[in-house]
C-alpha cells in the first residue's frame, strides 16, 4: 500500500492484505478502500481501548454511519463483513458481522422493457428534433444514440465516453474502454449500427465538425469539444422520451439503463424462442455486456414476465411430456 494508505490498528495488516489481494486480481476498490481506511482509523482512536474489531467496536462504528442512507450504511457494514470472512480463512474465530442485522436492502427497481415499435417511435422523434447553430447535428447525433443504446447495450457512461477513434470501420467494431469493472472489450456492431455511424460522421464532415479520432462520437455542441456528462445525456433522452409518450405505469420515463435491460431481455428472448441452451450462451452476453461475471447477466433473468413466460415455455417443449398430472378421485380430489 502507498504511504497515504497507512494502517495502524491491530486490524491493519488484515486490512493491508486483503486490499492487495482485491488489486492484484484488476478491482481499483477505490470507495472500499476508503471505508475499510476510516475503520481502521476508527478503531484506533476507540474509546474501548482495543484496536481490534469485535461486536461491540463494530456497533459503535456504525453508529457513526447514522448520516448515511440505509442502502449505503448496508453497503459499508457488508464490505466490513467481506474483510472479516477473508480474516476467518486465516483466524477461525475472528469476528464476523451478522448481515441479517444490516438495514433492508432495497427492493429492486422493476425495469423497463422497450417493445420494437417504441424504438421505431423513437426513431422517428429524433428525425424531427430541432437544429441550431451550436447543434446543426442533433437529430443524427440523437438517432445513433438511440440505435447504439438498442443494439449494443452498453452503459450511459461508456456511450458518453465513446470517441470517433473508438470505431473501427475495417472490423465494424467499438472499443469501450476501462469500463465499470476496469476492462476493456470491443463490441462487434450490427449491420444497422455500422451504417448509422457510417452516415453520421459522414453529416458531421459535411458540417465541417471535426471527425479526428480524438473527437467525442457524440457531438456536443453546446459543450464545445467535449463530450456529453451522464446527467446532460440523461436530460435530453428524458425530453425525447416525453416527446414520444412513453413512460412507466408510475407515470415516471424510463431510465437510460433500461436501454441496456432492454438489449439483454430481447437477446435472451430470441434465444429461448430459437430453442438455444441459453444456459450455455450467458457467457456470451457476460462478455459482450461487459460484466465481471455471468452472475450479473443472470440478475436480468427473475424480473421481466416475458422471460419467465418464453423459459417456461422452452421446459414445456423439452420435458413436458415427462410430467404426468395426479389421477382424480372421487369427489374431485386429487
Amino acid at each position: 500500500m502507498s504511504s497515504n494508505h497507512q494502517t495502524s490498528s491491530a486490524l491493519g495488516p488484515i486490512i493491508s492484505r486483503y486490499l492487495s489481494l482485491k488489486k492484484a486480481l484488476g478491482r481499483r476498490y477505490d470507495t472500499e478502500t476508503g471505508i475499510l481506511l476510516s475503520l481502521d482509523a476508527f478503531l484506533l482512536a476507540h474509546e474501548a481501548g482495543s484496536s481490534d474489531l469485535g461486536p461491540g467496536a463494530f456497533a459503535d462504528w456504525c453508529r457513526t454511519l447514522a448520516r448515511l442512507t440505509p442502502g449505503v450504511r448496508r453497503k459499508w457494514m457488508r464490505v466490513v463483513r467481506n474483510l472479516c470472512l477473508y480474516r476467518r480463512r486465516t483466524v477461525p474465530g475472528c469476528f464476523v458481522p451478522d448481515a441479517a442485522l444490516f438495514p433492508s436492502q432495497h427492493q429492486s427497481v422493476q425495469p423497463y422493457i422497450f417493445t420494437e415499435a417504441e424504438i421505431v417511435r423513437l426513431m422517428a422523434a429524433t428525425r424531427g428534433l430541432g437544429r441550431t447553430r451550436q447543434m446543426p447535428i442533433r437529430p443524427e447525433t440523437f438517432g445513433l444514440a438511440i440505435v447504439l443504446l438498442y443494439t449494443t447495450g452498453l452503459r450511459r457512461r461508456e456511450l458518453v465516453r465513446l470517441t470517433v477513434g473508438d470505431y473501427d470501420p475495417q472490423e465494424q467494431t467499438l472499443l469501450i474502454r476501462q469500463t465499470k469493472f476496469h476492462k476493456s472489450r470491443y463490441l462487434p456492431l450490427s449491420a444497422d449500427g455500422v451504417q448509422k455511424i457510417q452516415d453520421y460522421l459522414h453529416t458531421r464532415r459535411t458540417h465541417g465538425i471535426p471527425t479526428s479520432p480524438d473527437m467525442p462520437l457524440l457531438w456536443n455542441g453546446q459543450a464545445g469539444f467535449r463530450c456529453y456528462s451522464g446527467g446532460g445525456f440523461w436530460n435530453a433522452i428524458r425530453r425525447l422520451l416525453k416527446i414520444v409518450g412513453i413512460c412507466k405505469p408510475n407515470g415516471r420515463p424510463p431510465r437510460v439503463h433500461d436501454f441496456r435491460w432492454t438489449f439483454a431481455v430481447h437477446a435472451l428472448l430470441r434465444w429461448y424462442r430459437s430453442g438455444a441452451d441459453v444456459q450455455a450462451k450467458l457467457p456470451l452476453l457476460a462478455t459482450f455486456m461487459g460484466h465481471v461475471s455471468i452472475s450479473s447477466t443472470q440478475y436480468y433473468l427473475p424480473l421481466v414476465e416475458s422471460l419467465s413466460m418464453a423459459a417456461g415455455s422452452l421446459f414445456a417443449k423439452h420435458y413436458g411430456k415427462l410430467i404426468v398430472p395426479l389421477p382424480t378421485q372421487k369427489g374431485g380430489e386429487r
